[in-house]
């Protein structure tokens, strides 16, 4: 059964349609912030895991070498200091 009372239905049209403004607003706000973020994140320079991985590897193998390195000039280094 439908209210004949014209105020309450100009209410639930008014109610309607501020939940519907609302909604949008919502989402163009999203929307936006999606946006903005995009191109602040299209700005850096981020490399991706395969790079991040081979650079660690390759840093890797340099500390093992320059323990090696040092081992050995340590090494002739005792030598130098017997003669």
């Amino acid at each position: 059964m439908q209210s004949q009372n014209p105020l309450i239905a100009d209410f639930v049209k008014l109610a309607n349609s501020a939940a519907g403004t609302v909604a949008g607003m919502t989402r163009e706000a999203r929307e936006s912030a999606r946006d903005r973020m995009k191109e602040v994140m299209g700005g850096m320079d981020f490399v991706s895991r395969e790079e991040f991985d081979a650079v660690k590897e390759m840093a890797s193998r340099a500390r093992e070498e320059n323990e090696k390195l040092a081992e050995r000039l340590a090494a002739l280094e005792a030598k130098l200091a017997s003669k």
